[in-house]
């Protein structure tokens, strides 16, 4: 990363030798129309638990797409040609292919199984992040589907949303992410990212800082929003163990209006787009 660039990192953040990590438990299947904010005080009070300053909720994207109801039956959905020469050649539903697409401003790679996209809030993401896991409504008639869940709209606003809302309820300075599971260039194996953020900083600039050494820092820009995201991963799960909303404490940063589309690297900076 050049050092002259700048990106809108923050300081004033400081090392964790301990976090604690917990999921809510009991949140109930999000349906759309769902006031999450609600929901996550509610469980808040039913567990005893007492939001505190510097704390940090990670909601999974996928209860608050739910909440938007973000919902698509795949068998109203009309595939276009392009659609329909894609799919056939990665091996997947035109349909879905067509969801793709309209949530993407471009094709980056293609392989069976897979197509890779610029999303159109600006990340790289397999499949635009559309899922079909885990992904009908409640009250979903019988014999419809398949469904799929869209990413959610405007994560940024969505997480500022619920920010406001319990700060207002308990008090506290909070910080909330919203996450989602993503793959790496490189790397097998998915990890959690923010791709919603609000109350804390996403990147933390520690260019200028020492080493062990007394060697200034060059380089050194920290991705916190997708290192919170990552460290909730492992508590949340990925499959069916229901644990939407982890509380991370143990984190000291300053009040922040910044958001997740500053973990973006600018497309023109991308060597993998």
């Amino acid at each position: 990363m050049d050092q002259q660039q700048p990106y809108p990192a923050a300081t004033g953040v400081a090392c964790a030798a301990r976090l604690e990590l917990v999921a809510l438990p009991g949140l109930p299947i999000v349906d759309a129309g769902d006031d999450l904010a609600a929901l996550i005080t509610a469980g808040l009070a039913r567990a005893a638990w007492t939001l505190a300053d510097g704390d940090v909720l990670v909601v999974t994207s996928k209860i608050v797409s739910r909440a938007q109801g973000r919902f698509v039956d795949l068998a109203t959905v009309v595939p276009s040609a392009e659609a329909r020469a894609l799919g056939a050649e990665v091996g997947k539903d035109p349909r879905f292919v067509e969801l793709v697409l309209r949530e993407s401003t471009a094709v980056s790679r293609k392989a069976r199984g897979a197509v890779m996209v610029r999303h159109r809030l600006g990340f790289l993401a397999a499949n635009a992040g559309i899922d079909c896991s885990n992904a009908a409504p409640s009250g979903a008639p019988p014999g419809s589907g398949p469904w799929a869940l869209l990413l959610p709209e405007a994560p940024d606003a969505a997480a500022e949303a619920l920010r406001a809302a319990l700060a207002e309820t308990s008090g506290a300075r909070l910080g909330v992410v919203l996450s989602d599971s993503f793959g790496r260039p490189f790397r097998l194996g998915t990890v959690g990212v923010a791709i919603g953020l609000a109350g804390l900083p996403a990147l933390w600039d520690r260019r200028g800082e020492e080493d062990l050494f007394g060697r200034k820092l060059e380089q050194t820009i920290t991705a916190l929003g997708d290192q919170i995201a990552a460290a909730a991963d492992l508590v949340a799960g990925q499959a069916g163990e229901g644990r939407a909303v982890v509380m991370v404490r143990g984190l000291s940063f300053p009040a922040s209006a910044s958001s997740a589309a500053a973990l973006v690297r600018p497309a023109a900076e991308d060597l993998y787009a």
